[in-house]
C-alpha cells in the first residue's frame, strides 16, 4: 500500500487538489493522508462546486492543520510522498525556509527531512524575484517544483482537460499510474 499526503493550501487552484484525491481515490494500492490549510477551505467554498466535507471524504485520513501532534509531524510516519496542490507561495515560503508553523508545512518539512519526495504544485502568476528565489530554495533542498501548466499539444477544450493534465503530471512525478491526458507520441505518432 502507497501512501500519499495530499496538502491544499490557500492559493487560487484548489481543483488541482480536489481531482487530486478523486485520481488517487480511484488508484488501485492508495492510502491518501489529507491536510487543508484554513484558507485552503475558503478557496474550495469560493472556487469549486465542492464543500469541504465531500473534499475531505476522498481521503483516507484527515489532519486539522493547527494539530502539530499528528503523525504527519513525524519522520516515523510512513509515507512515499507528499504532494501540495495547489501550493501558495506562502505556503511555499514557509517550505523553503523550514518554518514549520501548521501541519501543512510541518509535513512537507518532514518529507524533505527524511529524503522522501515533495511535489509543489506552485499556483502563482505574475512570478517576482522573490518568488523564485524561493522556488529554487525548495528545489535546492530536495522539492520538486510543479506548477500546473497548460498544454497546448493535446489541445484542450474545456477547463476539465486542462485541470486532468495538470494533475496527470502530478501523479506521472509521484509514480501513479492514470489515464487523464493523452501523451505526446511525436508527430504523426
Amino acid at each position: 500500500m502507497r501512501r500519499i499526503i495530499v496538502g491544499i493550501s490557500g492559493a487560487s487552484g484548489a481543483i488541482y487538489g480536489v481531482k487530486l484525491l478523486q485520481a488517487l481515490k480511484a488508484s488501485q494500492g492508495v492510502e491518501t493522508h489529507l491536510v487543508i490549510s484554513h484558507y485552503g477551505k475558503k478557496t474550495i467554498g469560493i472556487e469549486t462546486p465542492y464543500t469541504v466535507a465531500e473534499v475531505e471524504g476522498l481521503a483516507d485520513a484527515v489532519y486539522p492543520d493547527n494539530d502539530m501532534t499528528s503523525r504527519l509531524a513525524s519522520g516515523s510516519f510512513m509515507a512515499d510522498t507528499m504532494i501540495v496542490a495547489p501550493c501558495s507561495i506562502k505556503t511555499l515560503s514557509g517550505i523553503a525556509n523550514s518554518y514549520a508553523d501548521n501541519l501543512l508545512v510541518r509535513a512537507a518539512d518532514v518529507t524533505l527531512k527524511e529524503c522522501r519526495k515533495l511535489i509543489l504544485a506552485v499556483r502563482e502568476t505574475p512570478l517576482h524575484r522573490g518568488h523564485i528565489d524561493l522556488m529554487q530554495k525548495a528545489a535546492s533542498i530536495g522539492a520538486i517544483i510543479a506548477p500546473p501548466m497548460v498544454a497546448c499539444y493535446q489541445k484542450p477544450q474545456t477547463v476539465d482537460e486542462v485541470i486532468n493534465h495538470g494533475v496527470g503530471k502530478l501523479l506521472d512525478l509521484a509514480g501513479i499510474e492514470h489515464n487523464l491526458y493523452k501523451r505526446w507520441e511525436g508527430v504523426g505518432g
